[in-house]
């Protein structure tokens, strides 16, 4: 995705140790520690893992390809095989360049009547572009999109798989955005506008016509590669600026769950995501999780938009970190 580390980065003080934890390995996957009054369903890995392999193996899911409609009437089924109340919204959107995008952004709400929301998105398209590659051969060959799209959504269909088996308190949406991945690449920039309005392209058209009028939710969480070995999570810019509270909170259930290593009580740079879409386009405090490395070039691990984001990167001991995270805050609201 774009994840355009913007030069507002404040505060950069990094944590030794925080580096340091971020290559150790973590306890086993099943040990999860109670710090909630409520107790909140098990986050399972390996559920998730196979939700992530799964949309994968559909191939590149870029607009307008066959892949692209096959992993979305997947998204569908499984949401409503959960239990979830299911709106598909569909739109053409218009590329950097002008190419005209077959879109679908697909919501799962639970708990429908519920007036008390959570928001939780990711995107599921993958990039048509590895123009990070260190090969300049492959800038204009898509990528598998293993971390960078498909790990989130993984999580939260796990995530979605346990509120149909035990339904929280509050009323849950979780939507999975199109063509977020579709900006301006870098082989491109002396033709056309690398933008912020490029990326997030579902997201923003949701923030503009959600599929109920007047949406509200009490916050958002996105989900962002989520699921690359040795990530780290550092508090976002943008999740900061507009809603601090949540991030503190939900930093403070990863720790209190034995997750600090991978949730780092430092900030970090901002980042161009569909948090910010959502939170311009709704007024909605949203946060990101998202794995970036405020010390590498780019802002981002070394397979991101390249052939190496795969699943031999996929690590099912961060998808439990990230996954049982956000079962805990939301099932102790």
């Amino acid at each position: 995705m774009t994840k355009l580390i913007l030069l507002l980065l404040f505060s950069m003080t990094l944590f030794s140790c925080g580096q340091k934890g971020a290559g150790e390995t973590t306890a086993p996957i099943t040990e999860v520690k109670k710090a909630s009054t409520t107790t909140a369903p098990s986050f399972n890995a390996d559920s998730a893992y196979a939700y992530v392999e799964k949309q994968v193996s559909f191939g590149y899911r870029i607009p307008n390809t066959p892949a692209h409609k096959a992993c979305g009437d997947y998204l569908v089924s499984e949401l409503k095989r959960f239990g979830a109340q299911v709106y598909e919204q569909e739109a053409t959107l218009k590329a950097y360049d002008g190419t005209p995008l077959e879109s679908r952004n697909i919501i799962g709400s639970f708990n429908p009547d519920k007036d008390k929301r959570i928001l939780l998105f990711a995107h599921w398209d993958t990039r048509p572009y590895s123009d990070h590659d260190p090969d300049p051969a492959n800038h204009k060959k898509p990528l598998d999109g293993a971390d960078d799209g498909a790990s989130g959504v993984g999580a939260l269909l796990e995530i979605a798989r346990q509120m149909g088996m035990k339904a929280p308190e509050v009323g849950v949406d979780i939507i999975f955005f199109d063509a977020e991945d579709y900006g301006t690449p870098e082989f491109a920039k002396d033709r056309y506008n690398d933008t912020s309005d490029t990326w997030c392209l579902g997201s923003r058209f949701w923030g503009k016509n959600p599929h109920k009028p007047g949406y509200k939710a009490e916050f958002g969480i996105l989900l962002d590669m989520v699921g690359a070995k040795d990530a780290v999570f550092y508090k976002e810019y943008i999740s900061m600026k507009y809603a601090a509270r949540y991030v503190d909170e939900v930093w403070e259930v990863a720790r209190n769950l034995g997750y600090g290593k991978y949730f780092i009580n430092a900030n970090g740079g901002g980042v161009t995501d569909d948090h910010e879409a959502v939170i311009e386009e709704t007024g909605i405090p949203c946060l990101d999780i998202i794995n970036h490395d405020p010390n590498s070039e780019n802002g981002f691990r070394d397979h991101w938009h390249t052939q190496n984001d795969n699943m031999s990167n996929i690590d099912k001991n961060v998808l439990k970190a990230v996954g049982q995270t956000v079962l805990e805050v939301v099932y102790n609201r």
